[in-house]
């Protein structure tokens, strides 16, 4: 059993025939099993549910919004919950497919310091907004939250997007921070180099 957790997890080697095939779902393009997924191991039905949102949310062809700005949200969303595994995970994303270095410096301290006027278009503040209403302050969200993002030029589908984003990274935060769950032994970011 891997130590990476507060809890035990089933490494591939012991796993039966069918947590085999499940386990082989949820790997990264490549080829890891990363914590995220693996602290699922002792309850597979739950990773099986936690894979098919992930890539639901931010892996289907029915997206819109810009990859990397999703991305940004995954990463801001875990900034506002301290998640340092999602952070990592996710900001590598951003900076892999923001693929500028400068722009990357620029989005990471807007980030840190929630001062996005100067980084972000007037569509993208609005939904850095409403991520994290959602995320720090859901009991206070109102119908103007979302008109506010429709004022921004979001249409219904790119809102439903960023609800799901950010409302799939604090499920995963608080999968990953009430489980201690670390990055030991995952390779950092999703996509294959």
């Amino acid at each position: 059993m891997k130590q990476a957790a507060w809890i035990s997890m089933v490494e591939d080697e012991e796993a039966d025939d069918q947590l085999k095939q499940i386990f082989d779902v949820a790997r990264t393009p490549h080829g890891t099993l990363d914590n995220v997924m693996r602290i699922h191991s002792l309850r597979p039905a739950s990773m099986i549910g936690h894979v098919t949102l992930y890539k639901s949310v931010l892996h289907s062809d029915e997206i819109t919004l810009p990859l990397w700005f999703l991305e940004v949200i995954a990463a801001y969303v875990s900034i506002l919950n301290s998640c340092e595994y999602s952070l990592t995970h996710h900001w590598n994303n951003a900076v892999r497919l923001i693929d500028n270095a400068q722009r990357v410096e620029v989005i990471h301290d807007a980030l840190r310091s929630q001062s996005f006027e100067n980084t972000f278009n007037e569509k993208e503040i609005a939904i850095l907004h409403y991520s994290k209403k959602l995320t720090c302050d859901v009991g206070n969200l109102k119908k103007v939250d979302v008109i506010k993002l429709k004022q921004a030029g979001c249409d219904d589908g790119e809102i439903l997007e960023v609800n799901q984003v950010t409302a799939y990274f604090n499920y995963s935060n608080r999968v990953l921070n009430g489980l201690g769950v670390s990055l030991d032994g995952d390779k950092i970011g999703y996509y294959s180099s």
